[in-house]
């Protein structure tokens, strides 16, 4: 069988009729991460012993019907801020050295009872600081379509490990965009469900009001499946909801008909709008109007506000959330200090990169004295606008359709050299993350030069079920989810 060409659902199917075994599952993947992840450089670190002896174990529950999910078996990669009990979780930085937490975040726990198996961490800006994947300490990503481009990011690891068939699903985050660029980039499907669907329990935190975990596969109906594992309340989690049990899965539908698309046109008139990526999007809303699906212009007028409110936002959080890493409990020491302030001060300097030392003094800024209220405050003031205005497009509209970001990838090293560029990268994604809405990035195109173009269909706050359905109803009609790059 072609494992590695597998959807996740596919391959759990085929573990349960015994047409394979989880361990052949685990091994022709580890195989092809081995052959192939040194030029792309998605993995941080390989669970290998543990993930073939854990398929072992897995192989034999599902045996004796103890393992029923339709995941059980199949093989999954998390991204590096996930806590993993006792496998390397450093958010891909200097500063976190070797640490292996003691425990797993909530969504590792929920995998691991459902079967699935982790064969390692992915790669990431530091931190989920970035869009392109090249602020890692341990390297850049590259794209599988074009190794001379970027991923995306934050969750760049994450996209090009599905890209690239070196996971068949992985688990990414996304605080503005960081899981829907990333799989428009490398024409992969990635969910960002709902703020406080699924638990942040064990999520090192970046911008702690903004950061969601969600899935990037090869398809909606994967992106379903382990929506279904993983959300739900979680008592560790004070931001989690209380939500009654749903089942996206099976509730997985193509029928869209009466559905009412809002196109924003403020977003196709954004400066910098490749017009390949404009055409390929329209023509997603096109292919659901032919479903059935009714598409109308509808106006964004916040757009201009989104990346300025998210930055102060997000930075602000960012300042307070790293002020823990400090040299003293865990993690990355300087060698050489005098006295406790100097340590803190020397060992934040060699330990954070440039992006992360970036964002903690914008933040610091932010919050200071004199300026909280005339940044902080009034960037709060207009994320309550935005979610505002928000609640009144879906009073008449189901969903959003725009484009996942305003290009496909761009080249290595070209971001960093202009850092506005790679933050206006990320204009359509972030207002999903300020008003709290789930995105869902679907593939539906691609440029002159061959490189994936992605949709974002957002919708209400807990709608997840009609963004997915909508997505799920555009791939029943197309098949740009099921091209893949031949990574030599």
């Amino acid at each position: 069988m072609d494992i590695l060409n597998m959807t996740a659902l596919e391959l759990g199917k085929a573990i349960k009729e015994k047409k394979l075994t989880a361990v052949e599952a685990v091994e022709a993947v580890i195989a092809n991460i081995e052959a192939k992840d040194k030029d792309i450089n998605a993995y941080i670190s390989l669970n290998k012993e543990q993930a073939l002896a854990r398929a072992k174990e897995v192989d034999e529950k599902i045996a004796k019907g103890e393992l029923t999910s339709a995941l059980a078996g199949v093989p999954i990669a998390v991204k590096d801020n996930i806590c993993t009990k006792d496998l390397k979780t450093c958010c891909a930085s200097k500063i976190l050295g070797d640490f292996a937490p003691v425990y797993n975040a909530t969504v590792a726990e929920k995998l691991e009872e459902a079967g699935a198996i982790v064969l390692g961490k992915l790669n990431m800006d530091e931190f989920a600081m970035g869009s392109t994947s090249e602020t890692s300490y341990y390297g850049s990503v590259k794209n599988p379509w074009d190794k001379t481009k970027v991923p995306g990011g934050s969750s760049g690891g994450s996209a090009a490990a599905v890209a690239a068939k070196e996971a068949v699903i992985a688990l990414g985050t996304d605080t503005g965009g960081s899981i829907r660029q990333p799989a428009s980039y490398c024409g992969v499907t990635g969910f960002k469900p709902t703020y406080g669907t699924v638990s942040r329990f064990g999520l090192i935190a970046y911008a702690s009001s903004l950061d969601q975990i969600g899935p990037i596969a090869k398809d909606t109906a994967d992106c379903a499946a382990i929506m279904d594992i993983i959300a739900g309340k979680d008592e560790r989690d004070g931001t989690s909801l209380d939500l009654e049990k749903t089942d996206y899965l099976a509730n997985l539908s193509s029928d869209v008909k009466g559905m009412k698309i809002g196109l924003p046109k403020e977003c196709f008139e954004t400066e910098g709008l490749d017009h390949e990526v404009a055409k390929s999007v329209k023509a997603v809303a096109e292919k659901l109007e032919e479903a059935g699906a009714i598409v109308e212009e509808i106006s964004l007028p916040f757009l201009k506000f989104v990346i300025p409110t998210y930055y102060i936002i997000a930075s602000a959080e960012a300042s307070s959330n790293l002020s823990r890493f400090d040299g003293i409990r865990y993690g990355f020491r300087t060698e050489n200090y005098d006295g406790l302030a100097d340590l803190y001060n020397a060992t934040r300097s060699e330990g954070f990169g440039k992006e992360v030392k970036k964002r903690i003094l914008l933040g610091t800024f932010v919050l200071s004295s004199g300026y909280y209220d005339a940044y902080y405050r009034k960037a709060l003031k207009v994320k309550a606008v935005i979610k505002a205005k928000f609640d009144e497009i879906f009073e008449k509209y189901d969903l959003i359709i725009c484009p996942t970001a305003p290009s496909t990838a761009p080249k290595l090293d070209s971001s960093l050299k202009d850092p506005m560029k790679m933050y206006l990268s990320d204009i359509f994604t972030v207002s999903a993350n300020i008003a709290g809405l789930p995105g869902l990035n679907v593939p539906c195109g691609f440029d002159a030069s061959g490189m994936p173009i992605g949709a974002q269909i957002m919708g209400q706050a807990l709608s997840e079920q009609k963004v997915l359905n909508a997505g799920y109803a555009f791939q029943s009609m197309t098949d740009f989810h099921k091209k893949m790059p031949e990574v030599m």
